[in-house]
């Protein structure tokens, strides 16, 4: 190993890139995503990939590299000024959404990268190689959420400037959710209330072979050397190259690798199910909506969901 790639472990360097994968075809929300890329289908009045640059962003990262694919351009466009609309609502002055729109092009330096083929979130992870350098990066994946008041990505950029290496984010799942996730098994550390040390990890296992109920949220911090593990890596499950089976071998050659469960509300908007669950959830909290929200939904659901 090279020393390149041994300082890349070191701790005293604090993450201040994000990589976010958002190249996927998103079959599972077709006709919709045939035109509209998923990370910007609406969760009120905000697409799922603002809250997600806005978490970054808020933990005081603002260099973002978004990994696209084809049909994506839109997302980017986002994240640009809109001198007309700027100044339709000046005319109007709707100073409050005049504001909301100037943000998007404030919160972060947005770049990106194309991915090819879907050849799975490894590879994904993979392209950001040039842009990252040797440095320790973050990862968020582009179809999750935390909640706002309980941030997870301060505490995990903090540990791994102290420890190195990678730094996960564990959620407590059922057992027989095991299968559609990635799973560690842990040891105790010293380090902190819920940071746990890993000892290994395992790709989307059946729940009679996981060895643990921890399942890896969509939040990572990586350290450079993570690019040469995932060249390395061979097609896994699905026959895709999975960031999980790169970050095990580092780990098997000696990287250190910490994790913090998270207790908090992650909302995971990657299927029909899921999204609709954090439009209600979000809906239901909003202090302009909320109270009207509620009494509606809970007369919708009186009369039995029938309109």
């Amino acid at each position: 190993m090279t020393s390149m790639t041994t300082n890349a472990h070191a701790p005293g360097r604090r993450a201040v890139k994000a990589v976010i994968p958002a190249a996927g075809l998103a079959t599972r929300f077709l006709p919709a995503t045939k035109a509209v890329p998923k990370e910007l289908l609406p969760v009120v009045d905000r697409p799922v990939l603002q809250y997600i640059v806005e978490e970054a962003a808020a933990a005081g990262i603002t260099d973002v590299l978004l990994v696209t694919g084809r049909g994506k351009t839109s997302m980017v466009d986002h994240f640009d000024r809109r001198p007309d609309v700027e100044a339709r609502l000046e005319e109007k002055g709707d100073r409050e959404r005049l504001a909301a729109v100037r943000r998007t092009s404030e919160l972060a330096d947005i770049y990106t990268v194309r991915q090819g083929e879907a050849l799975g979130l490894g590879h994904a992870v993979g392209t950001a190689a040039a842009h990252v350098g040797d440095n320790p990066f973050a990862v968020l994946l582009g179809d999750e959420f935390v909640e706002e008041d309980k941030p997870l990505l301060p505490a995990m950029l903090d540990l791994q400037a102290r420890t190195g290496g990678i730094v996960l984010a564990f959620m407590e799942v059922k057992p027989e959710e095991t299968s559609r996730y990635g799973i560690a098994s842990v040891s105790p550390s010293d380090l902190g209330d819920d940071i746990v040390q890993v000892t290994g990890l395992v790709e989307k296992p059946a729940p009679e072979e996981a060895p643990s109920n921890l399942a890896v949220l969509g939040r990572y911090i990586l350290p450079g050397s993570i690019f040469e593990a995932i060249r390395d890596t061979k097609p896994g499950s699905g026959g895709e190259i999975q960031l999980t089976d790169a970050m095990a071998q580092l780990l098997a050659d000696g990287t250190p690798v910490h994790g913090i469960v998270y207790r908090g509300h992650r909302y995971d908007t990657g299927m029909p199910l899921g999204y609709l669950q954090a439009v209600v959830m979000l809906a239901s909290q909003r202090p302009d909506l909320g109270e009207e929200f509620r009494g509606w939904l809970a007369e919708f659901v009186a009369g039995g969901a029938k309109g």
